[in-house]
């Protein structure tokens, strides 16, 4: 039998961290999404050595989003999504919109936030990685208004916004809620092999290993697309890693004298 313990159990309680309402609507909404992972380990060891000697800092996420992007660009149902509420019909946007999941410490408090990058297919690869770089450091009042607003809203009210914007027909809607995402913890030695997400695919990679291996994993709507095209769009991405990105990296030029990073 066990002994009662010495020390009495106590339970606290505090209020949700602010901030934290976006997230836990997407994990909601995400549920009504009949989500699946694809998984392919990539050897990656030219890209890194690439990376390694390019003339200036570019990181896996960019490597990763504009290499996704390029791959979306030969495969439509990449930048495509489930519409009508009666009758359902396929939505594809001209230009892929990359949705970046970003760690940020706001008022003390880790928050996620997500990061809009549009067309990374067509940016260079400094320019992508400048655009990350001003979203992981200026003022989340200013580099994520929009989100922040959306926050400030009542649970229901976001729902419903979020909710229509899923299955909405606007141009805009690939601006609001993105045709693919990003979500990685490689940076902190782990792997995040499964996360909710309101796009018909997103993307995470884990860190890399003693030969330059990484495994990638593709998360994709059931409804949009099935495993063989997700199986293909991996393949494929790891040969525009290996050639179109290792190549970008090579010719990346150095930054000018006195430019801010």
């Amino acid at each position: 039998m066990n002994r009662p313990s010495p020390h009495p159990i106590t339970v606290t309680t505090a209020p949700r961290a602010v901030g934290h309402g976006c997230v836990n609507d997407i994990a909601e909404l995400a549920k009504t999404i009949p989500l699946f992972p694809v998984e392919r380990e990539m050897r990656v060891a030219d890209v890194a050595a690439a990376r390694s000697a390019a003339a200036r800092r570019i990181g896996w996420a960019a490597i990763f989003l504009k290499g996704y992007a390029l791959v979306a660009r030969e495969m439509p149902v990449l930048r495509s999504w489930l519409t009508g509420r009666f009758v359902p019909r396929i939505a594809t946007s001209s230009l892929s919109v990359g949705i970046l999941a970003m760690n940020r410490i706001d008022d003390g408090t880790d928050r996620l936030f997500f990061a809009r990058l549009a067309s990374p297919d067509i940016a260079s690869l400094p320019l992508l990685q400048a655009a990350i770089d001003r979203f992981a450091t200026e003022p989340t009042e200013r580099v994520f208004r929009r989100q922040r607003q959306l926050e400030s809203l009542p649970q229901p009210l976001r729902r419903a916004i979020l909710r229509w914007n899923m299955r909405s027909l606007s141009p805009k809607r690939a601006t609001r809620i993105g045709t693919f995402s990003l979500s990685t913890l490689a940076g902190l030695g782990a792997t995040n092999r499964f996360h909710p997400t309101l796009c018909t695919t997103s993307l995470s990679y884990g860190p890399l290993d003693a030969e330059g291996r990484c495994l990638v994993t593709a998360i994709a709507d059931h409804r949009v697309l099935d495993g063989a095209a997700v199986a293909r769009a991996l393949g494929r991405l790891e040969e525009v890693l290996a050639n179109e990105i290792v190549a970008e990296l090579r010719s990346v030029p150095a930054a000018p004298a006195g430019a801010a990073a």
